[in-house]
């Protein structure tokens, strides 16, 4: 019988198969890198604001506290926006002329608020508490970054599911005493697992990875 396919039918049929598996891999480690980068994450991404609020500014040069702006922290499951009139107590006073700072300015006139663009904004569907995590000792820079040292806010963490789980099942490895909660410049010592076994067993930490601790 004669033959139906050229001799070279099988090392086409074989480089076809590779470059379609080839194919697939890269399509797969595109998606990946798609879904963990920038685009999609917005991590590292300065949104546009009302006023440009420099944290570094207000924490580092001035040495004000997270709790003087976001009042409810410790108490809340949100931790607040600062109110007109938070802002008004020190820009009444100085930088009162600032041309930046008129979107303040005429907030506290109208007493209509700022509408400030949410750089941590979670889906409706997640729930997350911010005073239960200041309780357990979870510094504001393990979840924010170094919020002390940016001009303007980003977001330093994807706050995607796998990496909220992931403290979750070893919160040894990122408590820290709560008198430092909200200092910035926090180093985990070299003792670190020492220390955050003793925090978890103190803070009665529990190692809370059912579905229903954060979607309810």
């Amino acid at each position: 019988m004669a033959q139906l396919f050229h001799r070279s039918t099988n090392s086409i049929s074989n480089i076809s198969i590779g470059a379609v598996v080839i194919g697939a891999g890269l399509l797969l480690a595109f998606a990946y890198s798609m879904d963990r980068g920038s685009y999609i994450t917005d991590v590292k991404v300065i949104k546009e604001q009302p006023v440009p609020f420099s944290h570094k500014h207000h924490v580092t040069d001035d040495g004000i506290d997270c709790r003087y702006c976001h009042t409810s922290v410790e108490t809340s499951s949100f931790a607040g926006l600062p109110a007109t009139e938070i802002c008004m107590s020190c820009h009444s006073q100085i930088w009162s002329n600032a041309e930046m700072l008129e979107p303040v300015r005429a907030s506290y006139r109208s007493g209509e608020s700022l509408e400030w663009t949410r750089v941590h904004d979670l889906p409706d569907f997640v729930y997350f508490n911010h005073s239960i995590h200041v309780a357990k000792g979870i510094g504001c820079s393990t979840c924010h970054g170094r919020v002390d040292l940016m001009p303007l806010m980003y977001k330093e963490n994807t706050l995607y599911m796998n990496w909220c789980v992931n403290c979750h099942r070893n919160p040894e490895k990122y408590v820290r005493p709560r008198d430092q909660v909200f200092n910035m410049a926090y180093e985990a010592p070299s003792n670190q697992e020492e220390l955050g076994r003793k925090l978890v067993e103190e803070y009665k930490i529990q190692s809370l990875t059912d579905c229903y601790t954060c979607h309810r």
